[in-house]
């Protein structure tokens, strides 16, 4: 059963977060997400248990609880979206491609040179 865990310590690791869950029953994997740049971490992670049954009860017992001197969010995660977030106006929205109004705004427009 994958779990999302949010508001987490910036001081809590991927390490922190297994030995956490381990409580409740074999974790398979425990990640705290980091920024690709500046290698800080996001605040928020993933983590897999073996069962669902282990997981249900990590959630029941760990939401809302402090730790780390945080108060976590934990809750079930949900799968990705088809698509891979991109944006949902469909990201080919660019100014002045078909542009109609006869006026010159430095984007193609139709008009012909």
């Amino acid at each position: 059963m994958n779990i999302f865990v949010a508001k987490l310590s910036s001081a809590t690791t991927s390490e922190d977060l297994q030995q956490l869950f381990e409580e409740y029953g074999e974790v398979v994997s425990a990640k705290v997400i980091t920024d690709k740049f500046t290698g800080e971490s996001k605040r928020f992670g993933f983590v897999e248990m073996k069962t669902a049954d282990s997981g249900l009860k990590a959630i029941e017992e760990l939401d809302q609880c402090e730790y780390d001197n945080s108060t976590i969010v934990v809750k079930k995660a949900e799968p990705k979206t088809e698509g891979g977030g991109k944006s949902r106006f469909g990201g080919n929205n660019r100014s002045g491609g078909n542009n109609r109004s006869g006026g010159n705004s430095g984007y193609g427009g139709n008009k012909r040179y």
